[in-house]
């Protein structure tokens, strides 16, 4: 299952993991399936649903039990972006914020988890960001979302190792998709990516994608808890000196 896999990142895992063999329920609020996945719709399932609506999380993750081979992992993709100056940012935002980041995400890891104990093994890859661990102006409170995102994957992995569940924590850094691309493209971005990340760019969601699908094909509980920052390295760099 992969929440919020209508576009962006989440459509690039859900088509990666489908051309991979994976029969794949795709969660998104339209209920469309991902863009250019026509020769694959045999594949997916796509599936309506309101993520911060429990009832509705909660009978998706009944209709996938019952598909071809049961639940056997799931990806948290769906999620929010929201900045703004923190003394003018309101508290309702904040909470729409959180409950999209973290409860949702929360929600949907812990209906996941009977079904996943049931077939003695799974993976769920929470797609958290970079910002969890950076102070970015502008950004409090997508930041305290995002870190919410790897305290969240820590306990839960630590809670389900007994059940042979991984939980993993993928933070990707800038990632070029239709929602950010002209913004990407801008001059001085471009100059502080090449700047600032040692990988020159914005990372791409095929990249995010093809991670995403290869933590499923292995065996994923020796990093489980972990933090992985696919974000070219922008997390770790003092800055790019090339």
């Amino acid at each position: 299952m992969v929440t919020g896999a209508s576009r962006g990142i989440g459509a690039a895992i859900a088509l990666e993991l489908a051309r991979r063999g994976f029969l794949v329920v795709c969660l998104s609020r339209s209920g469309d399936l991902p863009g250019g996945s026509v020769e694959l719709r045999q594949q997916l399932y796509p599936v309506a649903c309101d993520i911060t609506v429990e009832s509705e999380l909660a009978q998706a993750f009944k209709d996938a039990s019952g598909l071809p081979g049961g639940l056997v992992g799931l990806v948290n993709s769906a999620g929010q972006y929201k900045a703004g100056r923190s003394e003018a940012f309101s508290l309702p935002d904040f909470e729409d914020l959180f409950r999209i980041n973290a409860v949702a995400l929360f929600a949907a890891c812990r209906l996941a988890y009977p079904y996943l104990k049931a077939a003695g093994k799974g993976t769920i890859v929470n797609i958290g960001s970079v910002f969890e661990r950076l102070g970015v102006a502008n950004n409090a409170c997508y930041c305290a979302t995002k870190a919410a995102v790897g305290a969240l994957t820590r306990a839960l992995a630590s809670e389900w190792a007994r059940d042979n569940i991984a939980v993993i924590d993928l933070a990707p850094g800038y990632v070029k998709t239709g929602m950010n691309e002209s913004y990407l493209e801008r001059d001085d971005v471009k100059a502080y990516l090449r700047r600032q990340v040692p990988l020159g760019r914005a990372t791409l969601p095929r990249e995010i994608a093809g991670l995403t699908a290869m933590l499923f094909e292995s065996d994923a509980r020796i990093l489980t808890g972990q933090t992985l920052f696919a974000d070219g390295g922008h997390s770790m760099a003092h800055g790019n000196t090339r």
